[in-house]
C-alpha cells in the first residue's frame, strides 16, 4: 500500500552473525524505544508505545534474510501498524472525495471559483498530511533502515 516501504541490501556477513548483532537490541528514535526480536526465520522491529500519550503513526519492520551465493540478501519491509492506519486512510479518503467533487463540478460547468476552492483545499490538506508523515512515520522508517544497514557492515578486527 501507500505506507509500505521495502529496501534490499546485500551483505557479506553470515546470517547468524547478523541475527546475533540485532536480536534483543533496542533502538531509540525520537525518544521512542523500538525492540528487535526474532520471529521464526525473520527479525521484527516493533515500537514500545504503551506509555505514549501523543498520537503517532508508527511502523512495524520485518527483516528477512535470503542466501545469495556467498552473500546474504537482507530485505527490510516497514508497514504501518494496523491500529494507526485509520487516521491516514481517512485523510486520503477526504482528499480523494474533494478531488472527485472538484472534477465533477468542473465537468458540470459550475463556477471556476468553486472548483479552484475545492482543489486548493484538497492540495493543502494533502500537503500538510504528507509533510507530517515525512516528519513522523517516514522518518522512523528511514532511521530504522539506517540502523539495520549500519549493522550489515562486517566487524573490523584490529
Amino acid at each position: 500500500m501507500l505506507f509500505t516501504r521495502t529496501q534490499r541490501y546485500v551483505a557479506s556477513i553470515p546470517k547468524e552473525e547478523f541475527k546475533r548483532r540485532l536480536a534483543g537490541n533496542h533502538v531509540k528514535i525520537h525518544d521512542l524505544d523500538f525492540e528487535v526480536y526474532e520471529k521464526g526465520q525473520k527479525l521484527r522491529i516493533v515500537p514500545h508505545a504503551e506509555q505514549e500519550t501523543d498520537i503517532k503513526t508508527l511502523p512495524i519492520t520485518d527483516v528477512v534474510f535470503r542466501e545469495a551465493g556467498d552473500n546474504m540478501e537482507v530485505i527490510v519491509t516497514s508497514k504501518i501498524r494496523k491500529i494507526d492506519l485509520g487516521g491516514p486512510q481517512l485523510v486520503i479518503l477526504f482528499c480523494v472525495f474533494l478531488l472527485s467533487a472538484s472534477v465533477a463540478l468542473y465537468l458540470v460547468g459550475r463556477e471556476r471559483m468553486e472548483v479552484y476552492a475545492l482543489m486548493s483545499i484538497c492540495l493543502i490538506t494533502f500537503g500538510i498530511f504528507w509533510l507530517r508523515m515525512e516528519r513522523g512515520y517516514f522518518d522512523y522508517v528511514r532511521k530504522i533502515r539506517a540502523f539495520v544497514k549500519g549493522n550489515l557492515a562486517p566487524a573490523r578486527s584490529e
